[in-house]
This record gives C-alpha cells, sequence and structure tokens, in this order.
C-alpha cells in the first residue's frame, strides 16, 4: 500500500534535459525507471512496425505533455541553494567588513532588544494585562 502511495504521486513529464526530438522517450524512461537507450531503441522498432501510429502518438504526447527540466523537479533544492549562497555572501562581507562596522551592528541589534523589552515590560505592567489574567484564572 505504501508502495502504491508513492508511485500515484509521481507526474510524467516530458525530459528536457535528455531529449533527442522531444524528450518523450526521455521522460518515458525516468517514469517508469527504464534505460533510456532501451526506450528509445523499443520507440524506433514501434515507428518501424506501425510508422502512422507511432507518430501519431509521439506528436500527441510531444503537444500534451508538459516538458520539464530537471531544475523544475528540484525546486527546493535550488531554494536552499540559493540561500546557503545568500548567508555565504553575507558572512563574507561580515568578515571584510571592519570592526567598527561590526560594533555598530551590535549596537543596533541591542537597541532593538532594549525597544522589545520595553514594550513587553510595558504590556505586562498594564492594568489590561491584569485584567485578562484575572479571566483567564475564572
Amino acid at each position: 500500500m505504501r508502495a502504491m502511495g508513492a508511485t500515484s504521486e509521481r507526474r510524467f513529464y516530458r525530459d528536457a534535459d535528455r531529449a533527442l526530438l522531444g524528450g518523450v522517450c526521455a521522460g518515458l524512461a525516468g517514469y517508469l525507471g527504464f534505460n533510456l537507450k532501451m526506450t528509445r531503441c523499443l520507440a524506433f522498432i514501434a515507428f518501424l512496425m506501425a510508422m502512422p501510429i507511432a507518430v501519431i502518438g509521439y506528436l500527441a504526447v510531444v503537444f500534451l505533455i508538459p516538458a520539464a527540466s530537471g531544475r523544475v523537479y528540484d525546486r527546493a533544492a535550488e531554494r536552499e541553494y540559493l540561500k546557503r549562497e545568500k548567508k555565504h555572501k553575507q558572512d563574507k562581507a561580515r568578515a571584510a567588513s571592519p570592526p567598527s562596522a561590526i560594533a555598530d551592528e551590535v549596537r543596533q541589534r541591542c537597541r532593538s532588544l532594549d525597544a522589545r523589552l520595553a514594550r513587553l515590560e510595558k504590556h505586562v505592567t498594564s492594568r489590561r494585562f491584569q485584567l485578562e489574567q484575572e479571566f483567564r484564572r475564572l
């Protein structure tokens, strides 16, 4: 039952990265887990045996099934790569920046934390907070 659920989530796409003509054989080989060369050989034999039907079927798949490259399949990995690249650039910039810039950044963070703490203290000491606490106790 688990294997059924895993296969039903896959979708058939034409493989634009490994395509010769339309990517149908490459997409079919990837979807079914076959060898790409064998899939192309079988498609060639199908073209020789039943030329009109094979050509119509191939063209129908080319026009009806969307093409996808490997980059489309792995958008999450691409986003992670871009995040790591951005973080790496920021780390490089911090390392190259003078100590005064780092000290300024630390001061800025301390100021923002102080402001947040002041807002929190104001909320906790307010009468509304005390009233809400008493309602919760009921």
